[in-house]
């Protein structure tokens, strides 16, 4: 059964206007509590329930004066600090909050949260009984006050006759609920419902279905919350062996709260290789289906100098590489491990050579930058020569593959105003849209691809995708790709960027030259003076030379005045 609830028309254009209205934050707020409800009502607790009730009945100033301090950073606020011209007087519009017990004076602050709140002047006079130097800066005051070890206590035991009110939210953590369930992750602010561009962005028009959801019980929210929370504590400098006993047992079969574990296991194992804790992190790349951890659990085996057991993982791996990045990686490390052992000095695979550009520019034509600068070159030889980098085989795979791009798995799409499903870097991307995949790519099969990505450009011009890029993109330009780029090269191209979307979408060649009339074309990557090859773009050149596609490397120098 579909959820019917969805923003229409006619409330896009007044979320639009509101970037006008003073309270404009306030929409936005009230829209994301609006969706939560109608899409995760059954799991939310009564005093989720409640708070949404209890929100819908205040007055809007004291809602906006809610929705201020949610949006700030902290939970402790000074009074005079609240004062929006919009909203009116805090300490007027408070009393609704301080009555639910939302807000309410702090029981009692530290020393370090009082730095924070009071300024220069304030902390001198409540603390002038102890300063040698009143007139230090806050730093100096607080280095000499900290060795006295004071306790934590009420503003008004610090500061009898403090000039300002300090007053303390207290449903941070259900907002941030809140906020999860909307944007399906804690790195998004409130900020960023790209409301106030609605005139400029357009999203694809998802839908949402009960399905659909990746969170579908209560206490998947609490462990989505939990990783979370551990994801900040390591952020913030926690060990890692606090941050595993808190993991411990936490774990789902849920996909989506179990491809956020495996990250946050990548992320701890990062950390404990930083720390020289070799044990611990070759334990934690173990445990973890992240796409990097078998490779790093062979450097780190060779980073503590297990040289034996290193090189025996590296052969496995090689036996059955993961990715392209594998491959890369095993025939860098493999030589090095096999000399460490003893054995005889071993040749790295040489791939076969390039064609090379060997080109000499004036020096003025520096100003317009190299690849322009070769662009212009190209186009004087004939032909159409276009800047693209990584746009147009992306803009060619999103257009192609725009139905299951946006398919609602789930897990994959949160809200309406969503430009990527969130599983797009995880590894079973194409595997949980395998069948959608599959029709795409059949079209390239039976030639019917090119009127499909007409009409997808055509129905969803201006629509945000992770991979169309539309400014890059015009009609000519797509025209050209269609007559000169061979359907089975691309659908290799479309393949392989599949594999690994985070790390192939980049590192494709800068220029492509297109001879219509001819149907061929030609890539070609631009090196300027002093400037190489990195790993990212010598994976594509090398899949380029064993698919058979035109490809060159341009190397440029500029020529002196004479």
């Amino acid at each position: 059964m579909y959820n019917q609830w969805q923003i229409s028309q006619a409330d896009l254009a007044v979320i639009a206007h509101s970037v006008d209205d003073p309270f404009y934050y306030l929409h936005n707020f009230r829209q994301v509590l609006a969706w939560v409800e109608h899409r995760y009502a059954d799991l939310l607790d009564v005093q989720e329930l409640a708070f949404l009730q209890q929100f819908a009945q205040l007055e809007q100033p004291a809602q906006a004066l809610m929705v201020r301090m949610v949006m700030r950073k902290g939970e402790l606020f000074r009074l005079d600090r609240l004062a929006y011209a919009e909203i009116g007087a805090p300490e007027q519009v408070l009393q609704p909050l301080l009555a639910l017990g939302w807000v309410a004076e702090p029981e009692q602050l530290s020393l370090a949260q009082l730095f924070h709140l009071l300024r220069k002047d304030e902390l001198a006079g409540c603390f002038a009984d102890y300063l040698a130097k009143p007139r230090a800066s806050k730093r100096e005051m607080l280095a000499q006050l900290e060795p006295l070890a004071l306790d934590a206590r009420p503003l008004a035991q610090w500061f009898p006759a403090a000039p300002v009110a300090i007053v303390q939210w207290h449903r941070q953590a259900l907002c941030d609920r809140m906020r999860l369930l909307f944007f399906g992750n804690l790195y998004q602010d409130w900020s960023e419902f790209v409301l106030t561009d609605l005139g400029l962005l357009r999203f694809e028009q998802v839908t949402f279905s009960d399905d659909s959801r990746a969170l579908r019980h209560r206490q998947e929210v609490d462990l989505a919350m939990a990783l979370h929370q551990c994801a900040e504590g390591l952020e913030q400098g926690e060990a890692p062996r606090q941050i595993l006993a808190t993991l411990h047992g936490l774990r789902s079969d849920n996909p989506w709260l179990a491809r956020r574990h495996a990250r946050l296991l990548f992320a701890l194992g990062q950390q404990c290789e930083r720390q020289g804790e070799w044990d611990q992190a070759l334990a934690l790349y173990a445990d973890c289906s992240h796409a990097q951890a078998r490779i790093r659990q062979v450097r780190v085996l060779e980073r503590c100098e297990r040289w034996p057991q290193a090189h025996a993982l590296a052969l496995q791996l090689a036996a059955a590489p993961a990715n392209a990045l594998e491959v890369q990686a095993l025939e860098r490390m493999l030589p090095r491990l096999a000399r460490k052992l003893g054995g005889p000095a071993q040749r790295r695979r040489r791939s076969p050579p390039l064609e090379l550009i060997e080109l000499e520019l004036p020096r003025e034509h520096a100003a317009l930058g190299v690849e322009e600068a070769v662009r212009l070159h190209l186009a004087e030889a004939g032909g159409e020569a276009h800047y693209v980098e990584n746009t147009l085989f992306n803009s060619l795979f999103g257009l192609l593959c725009w139905e299951a791009i946006f398919a609602p798995v789930p897990g994959a799409f949160f809200h309406p105003f969503q430009a990527a499903p969130q599983d797009l870097h995880d590894s079973d991307f194409q595997l949980r849209r395998a069948a959608l995949f599959d029709a795409c790519f059949a079209r390239l099969d039976d030639g019917s691809y090119r009127q499909a990505m007409r009409d997808c450009y055509a129905a969803k011009h201006g629509l945000q995708s992770p991979f169309v890029f539309w400014p890059s993109l015009s009609e000519d330009l797509l025209e050209q790709a269609l007559a000169c780029l061979p359907a089975a090269q691309l659908k290799q191209c479309f393949l392989r960027l599949l594999q690994d979307i985070r790390s192939n979408r980049a590192g494709m060649p800068d220029l492509i030259q297109f001879w219509p009339e001819h149907g061929t074309y030609r890539m070609v990557e631009v090196k300027g003076p002093g400037d190489r090859l990195q790993d990212n773009q010598l994976r594509w050149l090398d899949f380029c030379r064993e698919q058979g596609l035109a490809v060159a490397v341009c190397h440029v120098r500029w020529s002196e005045a004479a």
